[in-house]
């Protein structure tokens, strides 16, 4: 691609968007508060922070079902407040996953409705919840689906896949996720930068870069479903 095509991409697709972090508390292997996150992205000139914390079975052990949800709100929330000071949008987005096994999958289009319909799912399986639950405002995507110990499933499950993983500590086989996504015909690609932590180097490691600021998750799900975006890998542009 040459300087005069990629400056036009970039112009054109002006908002820098990070699909994938996680936050401490809400995620409990992530060592970030949401007022970290806030100020390193704004930092990195991005617009916008999709907090898809872990929503987890075994997060919420003796909570009811509202209280989990309530729980789970709590880091976007405080995101949010903080992220109007600095002028950075925060959207919904959750990473869950099935007790069937340890494979994750990223939501775009969240509520609490559809995070109650997810918690009554959680012991049914990946299969049962995609052939009876519809949320056609949503999508619903394969986080790294070949990192150990994931497994990719079948295509007509997902709407999109994760190819672009960039978490640190994990060889997500992005090679293995590309050719899995082309061989099968998933157009929806997207990339993530998996925030944990502040000092391993990968907050703002990737980006959704688009024409429009989406208002809401729901917003970001559209744009998601239209394909009007690009992705931005350090100072790379990939056209999914």
């Amino acid at each position: 691609m040459n300087r005069q095509a990629k400056q036009y991409l970039m112009d054109h697709y002006r908002y820098r968007i990070e699909l994938h972090a996680h936050s401490y508390p809400g995620s409990k292997c992530s060592e970030v508060s949401p007022k970290e996150i806030v100020k390193q992205y704004t930092q990195h000139g991005y617009d916008a922070v999709v907090l898809t914390n872990h929503f987890l079975y075994e997060y919420f052990e003796g909570l009811t079902k509202e209280e989990a949800i309530t729980q789970y709100y709590q880091d976007y929330n405080e995101m949010c407040e903080l992220g109007k000071s600095f002028g950075l949008k925060i959207l919904l987005g959750a990473e869950i996953r099935f007790t069937e096994n340890l494979n994750d999958y990223l939501v775009y289009g969240v509520d609490r409705e559809v995070l109650s319909r997810v918690y009554d799912y959680f012991a049914q399986g990946v299969v049962t919840f995609r052939k009876e639950v519809c949320f056609p405002k949503s999508v619903f995507i394969q986080a790294h689906p070949f990192r150990e110990p994931c497994v990719p499933v079948a295509a007509q499950l997902l709407d999109g896949i994760e190819v672009f993983n960039l978490h640190p500590g994990h060889n997500s086989r992005i090679a293995l996720a590309a050719c899995y996504a082309k061989e099968n015909n998933i157009s929806m690609i997207t990339a993530g930068s998996d925030l944990h932590y502040l000092k391993k180097g990968h907050s703002g490691a990737s980006a959704m870069l688009t024409a429009v600021l989406p208002r809401d998750s729901f917003e970001l799900a559209t744009l998601l479903k239209s394909g009007d975006y690009i992705l931005e890998i350090g100072n790379c542009i990939i056209l999914p």
